[in-house]
């Protein structure tokens, strides 16, 4: 049986947008189902517009995905020799032709063909056909290569996505597979690394498919295994406009700082195209245990910000609390407040907030006031200090200062103080929240408080009541 064998190949002009995140997440997902192996390749041919900082950006979106790959990454850029090898070969088959053609001669080519009505394809003046004379070459001009593509047919698949596809030859003209400097294009290079690297399974999203008759027609000519091709559909985003990196994406890692969980970005991105059943919300393993290529979406996907808070609220409920609070402790250094992830009271703090929050920013933005100043809007302190509240306060103040610093002592603090001053709960209960928390809202008070250091409880106490 054929090893499976998938990859991602992410161009480094920018940073690792959604539609390839989850292009890589299929990929991944599909090659550990089936027991494969998985492949990280850097497209960088486009030498003008590639950087160091994006791949840096593609390996730290990967990694922080978690989506761990076999091989990689490979860099286009170190393989010139290999496809400049390929190109000569196929030269020599009669599979490619060099032209020297320059701009000039191209662009009156289209002008002419326009004029006629036509569509504007490369007239092949260069390619080598029996009894055919080529032109003189011409003196300083570097030759292009191009593929010498099946003038009649078709080229047919059965996409792993859309089902079957044919696309006559005659739409399809002689590409350029090597740049005058010597740089393949991008489906020329695809091919040779895709021949190379074994690759089984192709998933990408369908704005490749009318590259894909080209590609496969390289493969036939160079006589290589042909991949299987899935053609997953764009995502949508808000605006109902493509996202894309020139358009409305986010980075990934942009998700990362706006305290989404991995496993949650995951989960979203998976049921973005792809479903098992009615099954909203499922873990990594899951996906690897379902995701066998089928399944999949042929209509766009929306993307949908609440519905991604939605699964990620999720997620955070389900998290280990010691690893919430080494995630949240990042996110509390960007309030300006340091943490000790490694502090128990930490990780508890984690545990009695985390269902009331869709984010790590939020999580943090709770937890923010058992070490920073977390004063009540001048709404609360006049509708809840007020001086009816003030003599509970300071009889609660006196208790807690000797009552035992747990939930069951400070819960009998309040209950002594409610039937001193025959109050019911929410009227002291309320006016503590304000006082100690700056919120009217909050887990149950005997919990939160006992999280606190003992001083600062009291010291927010006696300010509401002075």
């Amino acid at each position: 049986m054929t090893l499976v064998r998938t990859r991602i190949a992410p161009s480094p002009t920018g940073f690792l947008h959604l539609g390839t995140a989850r292009t890589a997440l299929y990929s991944w997902a599909y090659a550990r189902h089936h027991g494969g192996q998985f492949v990280l390749r850097i497209e960088d041919t486009d030498v003008a517009r590639s950087t160091q900082e994006s791949v840096d950006q593609i390996l730290d979106a990967m990694h922080w995905l978690g989506l761990d790959y076999d091989e990689g990454p490979v860099h286009q850029m170190q393989r010139l020799a290999r496809y400049q090898e390929v190109a000569e070969s196929m030269i020599a088959a009669g599979t490619a032709y060099r032209c020297y053609c320059t701009p000039e001669e191209l662009d009156a080519m289209r002008e002419t063909q326009r004029a006629r009505g036509e569509k504007t394809h490369y007239d092949r003046r260069w390619r080598p056909e029996p009894g055919k004379t080529l032109p003189p070459v011409p003196a300083g001009v570097k030759p292009v290569v191009r593929f010498c593509n099946p003038k009649s047919g078709s080229v047919s698949w059965n996409d792993l996505v859309k089902g079957p596809i044919r696309i006559s030859n005659e739409e399809i003209d002689d590409l350029i597979i090597v740049r005058n400097d010597g740089v393949p294009t991008y489906n020329f290079a695809v091919v040779v690394d895709d021949w190379d690297m074994r690759i089984t399974h192709v998933f990408r999203g369908d704005e490749h498919i009318n590259n894909t008759p080209w590609q496969i027609n390289i493969f036939h000519a160079l006589n290589a295994p042909l991949p299987l091709f899935g053609h997953c559909p764009i995502i949508l985003g808000e605006d109902g406009l493509k996202l894309s990196k020139r358009r409305g994406a986010v980075s990934v890692m942009a998700y990362e700082e706006a305290g989404y969980l991995p496993e949650a970005m995951l989960n979203y991105l998976a049921r973005l195209g792809w479903s098992h059943g009615d099954h909203e919300l499922f873990t990594r393993e899951q996906m690897v245990q379902w995701f066998d290529g089928s399944h999949m979406a042929k209509s766009p996907a929306q993307w949908d910000p609440a519905k991604l808070a939605w699964v990620n609220a999720h997620h955070i409920k389900l998290a280990d609390d010691a690893r919430l609070a080494r995630l949240v402790a990042r996110h509390l250094a960007a309030l300006g407040i340091g943490a000790d992830a490694a502090d128990a009271r930490l990780a508890q703090r984690c545990a009695l907030f985390k269902d009331r929050c869709a984010t790590l920013v939020e999580l943090a933005r709770w937890l923010a006031m058992f070490d920073a100043p977390a004063p009540p809007s001048p709404q609360d302190r006049a509708a809840h200090l007020t001086d009816a509240a003030r003599p509970g306060l300071r009889s609660l103040c006196e208790r807690l200062r000797v009552a035992p610093w747990e939930p069951a002592g400070i819960t009998q603090a309040l209950k002594d103080t409610l039937a001193e001053h025959k109050l019911k709960m929410p009227q002291l209960a309320i006016p503590v929240r304000v006082a100690v928390c700056g919120r009217v809202q909050t887990p149950a008070i005997d919990a939160v408080l006992a999280l606190f250091d003992r001083e600062t409880v009291l010291h927010r106490l006696a300010e509401a009541v002075n």
